[in-house]
């Protein structure tokens, strides 16, 4: 463990989870019982459904935050949602106390903007710009240390606006902030400094950047976008026609 990190790891208790539950049909998730985190920045990469966001979600609920999203002041829902992984989950915490933090969900973020400026009010009308301009700028808003965890971050960003958050996550982290992110972008996994960890069916496990599927079907698709188009036409072509 790094004991300057917010939040240094965790652990899993399966007996607080039904036998039946879903949780334990995701292949990165069921035989996860402890881990640690080693930087201040730390990605989720992986497939879509292989447990990312479920992880990040679970760590933001057994961490104070609300689960729908917001900070850890924030206590309302617009819309019903279970437990999920959080009352399974045992975080092992740093010395220090985060000054600020902030759960951010991408799907929510619209829903999160309202109730909070209606409920706490001295927010801006972030519905008043683009979803991305609103997004990056809140973002952008938190210039403290603390713990910031982050649901798929670039899904209203363009590559540019991708870029200029890179660099605000890269400066806070750089200052003592703490960074989970879950995310398949590869402007933001080529990140300085930072782990990745690959969730799969062989679990979760540390990757370099140009083990990600993201770098590598980013990467063949630019280096020949013509032949990557024409091999996947091809096969999609072939499964139509049954051959």
């Amino acid at each position: 463990m790094t004991p300057n990190l917010f939040l240094q790891g965790l652990t899993v208790d399966w007996q607080a989870i039904e036998p039946g539950s879903w949780l334990r049909a995701i292949p990165a998730l069921r035989g996860l019982e402890r881990l640690e985190f080693h930087r201040g920045i730390t990605f989720f990469c992986g497939e879509n459904g292989s447990g990312k966001s479920t992880l990040l979600e679970g760590i933001a609920g057994a961490y104070g935050f609300n689960r729908e999203g917001g900070t850890l002041n924030y206590r309302f829902s617009t819309y019903e949602e279970e437990a999920g992984l959080s009352q399974a989950l045992r975080l092992s915490k740093g010395f220090r106390r985060a000054r600020a933090g902030y759960f951010f969900r991408a799907e929510s973020f619209y829903n999160v903007a309202t109730a909070a400026k209606e409920r706490y009010g001295g927010f801006e009308d972030y519905h008043a710009q683009s979803h991305g301009e609103g997004s990056l700028h809140f973002l952008q808003s938190y210039d403290r240390e603390g713990l910031f965890l982050m649901d798929e971050p670039e899904a209203a960003l363009s590559p540019q606006r991708q870029l200029g958050l890179l660099l605000h996550i890269h400066r806070l982290a750089q200052a003592g902030a703490q960074f989970i992110i879950a995310s398949h972008s590869p402007i933001l996994l080529g990140m300085p400094d930072a782990e990745l960890l690959r969730f799969g069916e062989d679990g979760i496990r540390p990757v370099s950047f140009e083990e990600t599927e993201s770098y590598q079907i980013t990467s063949l698709y630019l280096r020949n976008r013509s032949g990557f188009l024409r091999e996947l036409l091809r096969q999609e072509d072939d499964d139509d026609t049954g051959d």
